[in-house]
């Protein structure tokens, strides 16, 4: 069944499992955060990537992408002038049926979606390749110069690897996005596959460093 949440847009994508620290400055969010916190446990937001438009400024949002990741509060800190800093967990993914404005942050009718493995077999074999692939991509980021990524050791279990995977590429947004709209863990490394040969490929053809917008900040100043 659907349910209705406070939206909180970015312009990163958040993963379940991920954490994601950020700092609440405008009065929007400010008020988003105040009525979380006067209501029940679990106090969770939707994150949701920004299609067009941006964070912040009066333009603001013009579109969001449909799939998003609800994000548990597991942190607060507020300060004298009414700012938070929050560090949050990505929990569950969601698809966002219908925008709320009737508040002065946006909230939005989600259905929750399931986390499914896909064949357990298949998502097995899948899993072994990515790690394989995975190092090697690290391998080439650390040889060419491009960026040290540091990732804990990877696990077995293919959803979690399939996340911790998408979380630590250098990769666009729309290549996020699209990785954690992905229906299961074994469609999501598959393409994850894909993307690390041809990210690894790339990297071993070139000697300069990437544009510095491919580079994924966990931080956001919202």
């Amino acid at each position: 069944m659907g349910e209705t949440m406070p939206l909180f847009p970015l312009g990163t994508v958040l993963y379940p499992g991920l954490v994601l620290p950020l700092h609440i400055f405008e009065e929007r969010y400010r008020q988003m955060v105040t009525d979380l916190l006067a209501g029940p446990e679990p106090q969770r937001f939707g994150v949701v990537a920004i299609r067009r438009g941006r964070e912040t400024g009066v333009d603001g949002v013009s579109a969001l992408f449909e799939v998003g990741c609800t994000a548990t509060v597991r942190e607060v800190k507020r300060h004298d002038d009414g700012r938070f800093d929050l560090v949050t967990v990505g929990t569950r993914r969601f698809r966002l049926v219908r925008l709320d404005r009737s508040r002065p942050y946006l909230r939005g009718e989600i259905d929750l979606l399931a986390e499914e493995t896909g064949d357990e077999a298949a998502a097995m074999l899948a899993a072994q390749a990515v790690r394989r692939t995975f190092r090697e991509y690290l391998d080439a980021l650390a040889t060419h110069g491009a960026a040290r990524v540091h990732v804990p050791e990877l696990p077995d279990e293919p959803v979690l690897l399939s996340y911790l995977v998408a979380a630590s590429m250098i990769i666009d947004l729309s290549d996020r996005q699209v990785l954690l709209a992905e229906p299961d863990a074994l469609r999501r490394l598959m393409a994850e596959r894909m993307l690390l040969a041809r990210e690894t490929a790339m990297l071993r053809t070139i000697t300069s460093t990437p544009a510095t917008d491919l580079r994924n900040s966990p931080y956001s100043p919202n």
